[in-house]
């Protein structure tokens, strides 16, 4: 039996694999390639006034849940907020990631774009290059956005998916994030107005938009 294709969405908190790719991820998901969403922090500063224990079970639970209605398999790692760099050499994150990527040999990775103004999103842009550098395989290498609004990567190609068949599956997905309704109202409308663009673009009611850059 021939395997699965493998696609892997790196994203530094629990919902931005589905701000930045969930339409795609239920795409592919229903052309029954194999998703993985490697999240690398729970996001314990989003409430600093709860136990982080609570936090994380909460946000856990809410990116499991987006999960199951995409289509795909989410790992968590525990990283410190603003503090990814360190946090990830410290707890060698390097070594297992490496192993997962050869062990599954994607076909396609998708990361925050360097754009991005958050400095977690910055990280994790980075740390992707590096993993490059150290991997057997060659997979192609896509940037996705969540709070940038006007994306200016234009000497990279631009690839764009259809997904007006899993528009709705994806804001039932958002909808899981409860405890993320006022952090994420701004990528949120963002998010349809670039859908509804990436739409026009493509002659089709929504879109999402990545930059090739490997």
């Amino acid at each position: 039996m021939a395997q699965k294709e493998t696609v892997i969405i790196f994203g530094a908190h629990s919902d931005d694999f589905v701000i930045g790719a969930g339409g795609t991820i239920a795409k592919y998901s229903e052309e029954k390639k194999k998703i993985i969403s490697i999240v690398f922090s729970y996001g314990e500063n989003s409430h600093p006034w709860l136990k982080e224990k609570v936090v994380q079970e909460m946000r856990l639970k809410e990116a499991k849940n987006a999960s199951k209605l995409l289509g795909c398999q989410t790992i968590f790692f525990d990283l410190k907020e603003l503090h990814f760099q360190e946090e990830y050499e410290k707890k060698q994150l390097a070594k297992k990631l490496i192993t997962l990527l050869n062990k599954e040999k994607p076909s396609k990775i998708f990361t925050h774009s360097l754009e991005d103004l958050h400095p977690d999103h910055k990280a994790i842009h980075n740390i992707t290059l590096s993993l490059l550098e150290q991997i057997n395989s060659k997979p192609e290498v896509y940037i996705y956005s969540i709070w940038n609004p006007v994306s200016l990567q234009t000497k990279f190609p631009a690839l764009y998916i259809n997904i007006s068949k899993q528009f709705s599956l994806l804001l039932q997905a958002l909808k899981c994030f409860r405890s993320q309704q006022l952090h994420i109202s701004y990528p949120f409308i963002l998010l349809i107005f670039r859908a509804f663009q990436n739409g026009l673009k493509i002659r089709t009611w929504f879109g999402e938009k990545f930059f090739r850059i490997r």
